[in-house]
């Protein structure tokens, strides 16, 4: 299982997540996947104590790091990016994941605003549901990018950089 020896953040990592501004990014292709992520990710946001969420929708994987640069443009502190992308019969799937971890990624290291990476990348649909955080999932990505956006923003905020 992919998830194994997955961190979970304790409330000392999580201390001070009260004074975050976080930006939730979603997109909506797979629209009951990214819904169930995005309400996993509201939860771990809740559960962490942070009070300011800006969420932002736009229409799939390839719009998520512009989407996510217009949250931290806003002021965000962290980012939490959810998306879903099914590998299909043409390149197509490895153009849009490749782009969209790209952008994230290079949004997160210019800006040095911390990018909970919530984007699966699967080989069939089964796969997708088994890690959205659906009741009858085995994972769940959109909580685990929440906790690991805010855990790394106060993290870096201690560091004082």
């Amino acid at each position: 299982m992919s998830g194994a020896g997955a961190p979970r953040a304790d409330a000392e990592a999580l201390a001070g997540a009260a004074s975050l501004r976080v930006g939730l990014v979603v997109a909506r292709w797979h629209g009951e996947l990214t819904s169930a992520m995005a309400a996993s990710a509201r939860r771990a946001l809740a559960e962490a104590g942070v009070a300011h969420v800006t969420e932002l929708e736009v229409p799939g994987a390839f719009e998520l790091p512009l989407g996510a640069a217009v949250l931290v443009d806003r002021g965000a502190a962290a980012v939490v990016a959810l998306g879903v992308v099914v590998r299909g019969g043409t390149p197509h799937f490895d153009y849009v994941c490749a782009a969209a971890t790209d952008g994230l990624s290079r949004l997160a290291l210019d800006t040095r605003v911390p990018v909970g990476f919530g984007l699966l990348t699967c080989d069939t649909e089964e796969q997708a549901r088994d890690r959205a955080g659906l009741a009858t999932s085995s994972e769940d990505k959109g909580f685990e990018a929440a906790q690991a956006a805010v855990w790394t923003a106060l993290a870096i905020t201690r560091l004082g950089a």
